[in-house]
Order: C-alpha cells, then sequence, then structure tokens
C-alpha cells in the first residue's frame, strides 16, 4: 500500500514540473481537458482490451459527483484563483484537502480524527507553507475560490470511499475522468483563449499528463482510497508538493534555501503522526 502512495506522490509531485514547462506551450484550462481526455481514452482502450464492464446505473449519480468535483471543478477553480494568488498561496490552499477530508470522513464515515492526526495534518500544512514560502495575502474572491476546491475534492474522497468501491477501479477511473474532461471542455473553449504550441517538448508534457499523472496516477489514488481510511490516505499525498519542489530544484534549476528543507521535514513528520494515529 505505501509503495502505491509513494507512486503516486512522485508521479504528482514531478507533474508540477511538467505543468510548469506546459505553461508556456498551452492555455491552462485546455492542458487540464487535453490531459483528462486522453486519459479517460487510454483507461478505455484498457476496459475494452480486458473486456472490463463498465459501473452498474446505481453507481452513475456518484461517479458524476466525483467526476465533476475532483476533475473538473478543483481543475477550472485552481486555474481561476492562480489569476490573483501567487502559485505558493494557491497550492498551499489547495492542499488543506486532508482537512476537510478528515472532517468530513468523520462526519459520513465515521472515520476516528484523533488529536494526533489532526496535529499531523496541522504540522504537515505548517511544513507547506514554509517550503512553499506562502505569501498570506490576496484577493479573498480568489482565497474562497482556491478553498473550495480543496473542500470539493475532499468530498469527492469520502463519496468515492463512500459509495464508489464496489466499481471496478479501471472503470470508475475512466468514467470520472470523461465525466471531468466533458465539462472542461465548454470551459477551456469559452471561458479562455485557446492556445496550443505543437513540439517534441509540448507532446513530452501532454504525454506525461495523460498517461501517468492521469491515467496511472487516478488509478492509484482509488485504489488507495479503496484500501485505507479517507482522512489517512489524504494526509499521506502532502509528499507529492516536495517532490513538486524537489522536481523544480533538480530539472530547473530553482534554488533550494535551508528553510525550504526545514519545511519538509515539518511535512514529513506531521505525515508521520497521522499515519501512527
Amino acid at each position: 500500500m505505501y509503495r502505491a502512495v509513494i507512486l503516486l506522490c512522485l508521479l504528482w509531485g514531478f507533474n508540477w514540473v511538467v505543468m510548469k514547462v506546459a505553461t508556456g506551450y498551452f492555455s491552462p484550462a485546455f492542458f487540464s481537458m487535453l490531459r483528462f481526455t486522453s486519459g479517460a481514452a487510454i483507461l478505455f482502450l484498457v476496459i475494452l482490451a480486458k473486456r472490463i464492464s463498465l459501473p452498474a446505473k446505481k453507481y452513475w449519480p456518484w461517479i458524476i459527483f466525483t467526476g465533476v468535483t475532483q476533475i473538473a471543478y478543483c481543475n477550472a477553480a485552481m486555474q481561476t484563483a492562480l489569476v490573483d494568488l501567487g502559485s505558493g498561496m494557491a497550492a498551499m490552499l489547495n492542499y488543506t484537502m486532508p482537512v476537510w477530508t478528515a472532517i468530513l470522513a468523520r462526519l459520513f464515515l465515521k472515520e476516528r480524527l484523533s488529536w494526533l492526526r489532526l496535529m499531523g495534518i496541522t504540522l504537515s500544512l505548517l511544513g507547506l507553507g514554509v517550503l512553499l514560502n506562502v505569501n498570506v495575502s490576496g484577493n479573498i474572491g480568489a482565497v474562497l475560490l482556491a478553498l473550495s476546491a480543496a473542500v470539493v475534492w475532499g468530498a469527492g474522497n469520502v463519496a468515492m470511499k463512500g459509495k464508489l468501491m464496489g466499481c471496478d477501479l479501471t472503470a470508475l477511473t475512466a468514467c470520472q475522468m470523461a465525466t471531468g474532461a466533458l465539462v472542461l471542455l465548454p470551459y477551456a473553449l469559452l471561458v479562455e483563449e485557446f492556445s496550443a504550441d505543437w513540439n517534441l517538448t509540448s507532446l513530452l508534457c501532454a504525454a506525461y499528463n495523460g498517461v501517468l499523472a492521469s491515467a496511472l496516477a487516478f488509478l492509484l489514488w482509488c485504489y488507495i482510497i479503496r484500501n485505507m481510511e479517507a482522512g489517512k490516505a489524504a494526509v499521506s499525498i502532502l509528499a507529492a508538493p516536495v517532490v513538486g519542489v524537489l522536481g523544480g530544484v533538480i530539472c530547473l534549476g530553482e534554488t533550494m534555501t535551508p528553510l525550504m528543507g526545514a519545511g519538509m521535514l515539518l511535512v514529513f513528520a506531521g505525515i508521520f503522526l497521522s499515519q501512527r494515529a
């Protein structure tokens, strides 16, 4: 199980580097839509090859809910919030998701929410604030929008854990991503100016996002949610931003400071406390 968590954090963490490179070639919403469309297409090919049945009719309201919340709304809301917020502040607000997941899992799934887990979440979020050099300022509307993305991500996690664990994971992930892509398509076409510059670098970015950061990573996320408490799983992926920062240092020549190193230690200490809980 922990190998799946580590692999997911590596895939989603390094994707920060890929997405940063991709901003030079694609408009943000179109890139998100392309990511989930290609990811869903790959998984549907797997479904056809293995003759996997699609989810039963009773699951579809929750599949649509999680596709809209976790994939479409989260991406659209964060892209919009980034217009008025720094990237560190936006990422920090987005990764308050474990707080909302833990609270909602306590209310709807009756998972334990111990003081030790709360301390671990708080410590990890403090470490993220230090690591990402968060500037606590910005448009209040953008702050609330970014927070709403974290809340609906948490709600989607709880809905998956409570309502969708009877589905085949490949079929579930494919249908969620297809739903999100269908919602993002009109947003990409109507809300922002469409742009795409196709070359080897942009193709590699699109391939990484579609195959690894979407098809494989979301399949892993469904697997982790199925086999771990929702609150515990949510805290585990707080290591992803750490991987993203290290990837930026190694691949993009970004600066690493002692304070950032201290932030990473706080993140991992918080994850350790949460797992012990």
